[in-house]
């Protein structure tokens, strides 16, 4: 079994994938490619004069791009907050993870951003999702 070795943003970066992106989690191209960009603006900063604070949130910027975001962590929101009598909290994260192929339509209608969680599109999606995963619990159940 070969094992990966990663860097510093590497491991940063797939610790955030494994917690509110799991779909992204196992793309080692990806992590790799935004590990190195990240790395990179981090080494520019410092040549430019920047403080090693600031070139870490420039770096960080890079990093973490269109994944505060989490479809995922949405998910597990709405569980918590409207389904709380059905779903044990310790369940809520294997039961988005089901969910996210059957929601994804939802997802698709909105642009998605690193701020879209406090956009007024929101609640419209949060609405949207919620009756999905009604329907989803009403066709598979737990």
């Amino acid at each position: 079994m070969t094992q990966i070795q990663f860097s510093y943003y590497e491991l940063s970066l797939l610790e955030l994938l494994k917690e509110s992106q799991p779909e992204l989690s196992t793309d080692i191209a990806f992590i790799k490619n935004r590990a190195a960009l990240a790395a990179e603006a981090y080494s520019d900063a410092i040549l430019n004069g920047y403080t090693h604070d600031g070139a870490s949130e420039l770096a960080n910027e890079v990093l973490y791009e269109n994944l505060h975001f989490s479809k995922h962590d949405t998910l597990i929101n709405i569980i918590w907050n409207e389904f709380v009598d059905m779903v044990p909290q310790s369940s809520a994260r294997e039961l988005a993870i089901k969910l996210q192929p059957f929601v994804e339509p939802v997802f698709a209608k909105y642009l998605l951003s690193d701020d879209f969680a406090y956009s007024a599109e929101y609640e419209q999606l949060y609405t949207e999702l919620t009756g999905e995963i009604v329907i989803w619990l009403a066709e598979n159940g737990l």
